[in-house]
């Protein structure tokens, strides 16, 4: 049996009952497999296939709260520190009822090679808990946040690991989390990244995955012969990565006709408006129903259905597992030429195999959401310096930090005879930069 099938049956083993975990170390060795075939017996010597897909430490913890009727609830928390050996661990913390140990890993283990990728000194890390702050009080929000904090902050600093927000953790939750550990610790710190303009926080992070998503996808498109301009684009989702992704695809020229959420999703024919989207979702917190109500060129329906509309792009910006073989057969028939992932493993792995084979651009989530870290990172830096950075500038840097990356991966991808195929160039020019740094600092 090879190495890399060795591993691949070891983490299913040793992790029963983490599905989302498995799929992601799967997709990742098996597209590494020719590097890894090279190196055999070096890595094999030194289990550093067997250290990867293993976290250097799991944290799981309760968390305490009270609610407004003074009634206590306790919901389980999560914190994967899974490689540290390009720099601190780096990701974001989730906060939604279907967060469990599974889904940490799998996305703590896809945040190594996407914070490789960008070529900055972070490694790789996830959090969370099953808390659902819908429909929570402000008051009951910070309960919570201080309580998880107040576990989480022993185990997290600027220079150790540092969490950002994710799907449920907002400027809000961020704020709540960084003042507990300030009161905590005692030290005035960027221990966490997505905060508020008046205490640290970065221009330009809150656009930053979606606007990271186009400046990739433009790319991709421009070396392949296409331009953005004038395309019809499909979005899923209607959160940060998905408003700021339509946002930026309509300045580059692009019409977006689709948005999504929970319960269903739009179709608007003279193109998705920015402006009436956000106050729906980031001001009224509603449902798509009401964009729909208020816009007469747009159909709301129910459930699923994004996918259906003939376009030249589709960016599936939503969650994981959203994008089957169907959909992936669906927009080939509609002529699409390229899909973006912006949310974290969208796509399954037989929709994004029907993909690539029926000639699709095909960029991976590590690779095309990867502007989120990139530019938690530059505001690590700037919490560092002590400075503050303008819009322009932050931009700036997202953007060749994102047309940077997807040439890494095209360059590995041509280097192991694999050109076209952006999945397994991302997973090699990640794997290639960590595994050098861990066979350099010996067993740990």
């Amino acid at each position: 049996m090879s190495y890399v099938d060795e591993v691949i049956d070891l983490v299913v083993e040793k992790n029963p009952a983490q599905p989302e975990f498995h799929q992601a170390v799967k997709e990742v060795l098996e597209s590494l497999r020719v590097v890894i075939e090279e190196n055999e017996e070096a890595y094999r010597k030194d289990a550093l296939l067997e250290r990867l897909v293993t976290p250097e430490r799991q944290l799981l913890f309760r968390v305490p709260w009270v609610d407004d009727n003074g009634q206590v609830h306790v919901n389980n928390a999560f914190r994967v520190q899974f490689n540290s050996a390009i720099g601190p661990y780096k990701g974001g913390l989730r906060l939604h009822p279907s967060v469990n140990l599974g889904i940490i890993k799998f996305l703590g283990f896809e945040q190594i090679f996407k914070n490789s990728l960008t070529g900055l000194p972070i490694g790789g890390g996830k959090g969370g808990s099953d808390f659902d702050p819908k429909g929570k009080s402000d008051r009951e929000i910070m309960a919570f946040c201080q309580s998880f904090m107040t576990e989480l902050s022993k185990y997290i600093g600027a220079d150790t690991d540092v969490p950002a927000g994710d799907i449920g953790t907002g400027a809000r939750e961020i704020g709540y989390m960084f003042g507990q550990y300030k009161r905590i610790r005692g030290v005035y710190e960027g221990v966490l990244t997505g905060k508020g303009l008046s205490y640290g926080g970065s221009l330009a992070r809150t656009e930053a995955t979606g606007y990271g998503l186009l400046y990739l996808t433009e790319e991709m498109l421009k070396c392949n012969g296409h331009d953005i301009k004038g395309k019809t684009v499909v979005v899923s989702g209607s959160g940060n990565v998905a408003i700021y992704a339509v946002q930026k695809a309509q300045q580059l020229g692009a019409k977006v006709v689709t948005v999504s959420d929970s319960t269903g999703w739009v179709y608007d024919k003279e193109g998705i408006d920015v402006a009436l989207l956000k106050e729906v979702k980031e001001v009224k917190r509603a449902r798509l129903t009401e964009y729909a109500a208020a816009r007469p060129s747009a159909e709301y329906h129910e459930g699923r259905g994004v996918w259906s509309i003939k376009c030249d792009v589709a960016l599936p910006c939503a969650t994981q597992n959203e994008l089957h073989l169907d959909d992936a057969k669906e927009l080939v028939a509609n002529g699409c030429i390229a899909v973006a992932e912006g949310a974290n493993m969208p796509t399954t792995i037989e929709a994004t195999e029907y993909l690539q084979k029926n000639g699709v651009l095909f960029a991976p989530g590590k690779a095309a959401n990867a502007g989120g870290v990139a530019t938690s990172a530059l505001e690590m830096s700037q919490n560092s310096e002590r400075l503050s950075w303008t819009f322009e500038e932050v931009d700036g840097k997202l953007k060749n930090i994102m047309v940077n990356i997807f040439h890494n991966l095209d360059e590995a991808a041509k280097k192991y005879h694999m050109e076209g195929n952006y999945v397994a160039g991302a997973n090699i020019a990640g794997f290639l930069k960590v595994a050098d740094a861990m066979t350099a600092q010996g067993i740990v």
